[in-house]
């Protein structure tokens, strides 16, 4: 069952009869361990509970990596928008003070009713 219907039958032929019992022993070590291998492979293809660790093992690093990604991406771009913003509108007050000033003024102004009350 399985088996290639050419090899059927052909465990005995003149070349295995004339070799020694060492030789047949390294052929019966070799057969274990590749047998032992393919049930390894088996058995690794049939755990479904260890695929799906390692599907989700997986997914946590790719979703870390795009965190990083764009934790990385959003330090980059607040220093300059932050520091960009910030010198936009001391070079608008340098250049006309007077509306912020009035600014200001309401400012203080507010916050001395609220304190009224």
């Amino acid at each position: 069952m399985g088996q290639d219907e050419s090899q059927v039958g052909q465990g005995v032929d003149e070349e295995s009869e004339n070799r020694g019992p060492e030789e047949i022993r390294e052929d019966i070590e070799a057969t274990r361990g590749e047998m032992g291998e393919t049930v390894e492979a088996l058995a690794e293809k049939a755990d479904v509970k260890a695929q799906a660790q390692q599907r989700i093992e997986g997914l946590k690093q790719t979703a870390l990596a795009k965190k990083q990604e764009l934790v990385g991406k959003a330090k980059q771009a607040s220093p300059e928008s932050a520091s960009g913003g910030a010198h936009t509108v001391t070079t608008k007050a340098k250049e006309n003070p007077l509306p912020l000033a009035v600014g200001g003024a309401l400012f203080v102004g507010f916050l001395l009713g609220r304190r009224g009350r």
